[in-house]
């Protein structure tokens, strides 16, 4: 009767995390329109917001000291964003056309979160000092993303640096603008975001360990259930959105919302609650780190060359996630 509870709880709670997240996203954009964010900062919200199903899911695995399922979790959602956003959306829309600059930005951020993710999970150095690492380069591109050009422009004595950043703002908020277009939020929508985020967590809390109980029932490993079911189920919703956008010739923001989406997992769904309470997870983690590091620059480097994503690159990008699959399984 319990195998059967935890099936249940399992297809509930996935339910409700991943419906009220679209909920989340939709009143945290008005909000953000309220108090004036720009169209990248606005798409950084919303990424945080969807990311919050497989956020949960991690941070209630790495709390109960099950290492390898937060880990996988958390990169395994990752590797699936790279593929499912950017391999699938080229192979839907045959090609995902996309701002070189856009690419540089979005993609420095995105390679330095990995590679200090992976000196976390190696133990080079501990989830605090990994933590501060992401936050170097996150938070200067947060700062970047809350200004548009013209804001940017105005500054006194703008140097190269500062007006190339404002020209790689610039083209992520043209594409940005067209797909995000809300009313400004109300105090309606503050409560709507807090009850909405309450039944996020309630949900993922219950997915992650319904799928604890399955998996423990079926003899499945720790990081095929975080790695692959629960890191694909918990990443569906930007898998959708990126489709659509890719279909419409949004290259830009389907990059942006899959490196910010990734970025944002490894900084609060991954290293922060670590910092709290330990990471732990075996050499089946540290595959996935290293897994999640080189299909980030993979995918950089045919996204850079090819000023976008074609087919044959997309299909590159969802092999190497499939590969990935094959091997946890086939892991011992």
């Amino acid at each position: 009767m319990s195998v059967t509870w935890d099936w249940v709880d399992f297809v509930l709670g996935a339910t409700a995390s991943l419906a009220t997240s679209w909920l989340l996203v939709s009143r945290l954009e008005r909000l953000g329109e309220r108090f004036g964010f720009s169209e990248a900062l606005l798409g950084l919200v919303a990424a945080l917001a969807a990311d919050a199903p497989e956020i949960t899911s991690a941070v209630t695995a790495l709390g109960h000291h099950q290492g390898s399922v937060g880990i996988g979790v958390v990169l395994g959602s990752n590797v699936f964003n790279l593929a499912a956003l950017l391999g699938l959306g080229a192979l839907v829309a045959g090609r995902i056309a996309l701002h070189r600059r856009v690419v540089v930005l979005a993609g420095a951020v995105a390679l330095w979160a990995a590679a200090a993710c992976l000196l976390v999970v190696e133990g080079v150095v501990d989830p605090l000092a990994g933590l501060l690492l992401v936050a170097v380069a996150l938070l200067p591109y947060l700062w970047s993303a809350g200004w548009s050009q013209r804001r940017l422009a105005r500054t006194a004595a703008p140097g190269p640096a500062l007006r190339w950043v404002a020209a790689a703002v610039a083209d992520e908020e043209v594409e940005l603008a067209e797909v995000i277009d809300v009313r400004r939020g109300d105090w309606r929508d503050g409560l709507l975001a807090v009850g909405s985020l309450a039944v996020v967590v309630a949900a993922s809390v219950t997915m992650e360990r319904a799928a604890t109980g399955l998996g423990r029932h079926f003899g499945l490993p720790d990081i095929v259930l975080g790695g692959i079911i629960l890191a694909a189920v918990t990443s569906l919703p930007n898998a959708v959105v990126a489709v659509h956008l890719a279909a419409r010739g949004r290259g830009s923001a389907v990059l942006s919302e899959a490196l910010n989406s990734n970025t944002l997992n490894v900084a609060f769904g991954l290293l922060l609650p670590a910092a709290v309470v330990g990471l732990g997870g075996g050499s089946e983690g540290r595959l996935v780190a290293v897994w999640y590091a080189v299909a980030t620059l993979g995918s950089l480097v045919l996204a850079w060359a090819g000023r976008g994503l074609r087919r044959p690159a997309g299909w590159v990008i969802v092999a190497g996630y499939l590969a990935l699959v094959a091997v946890l399984i086939a892991s011992p």
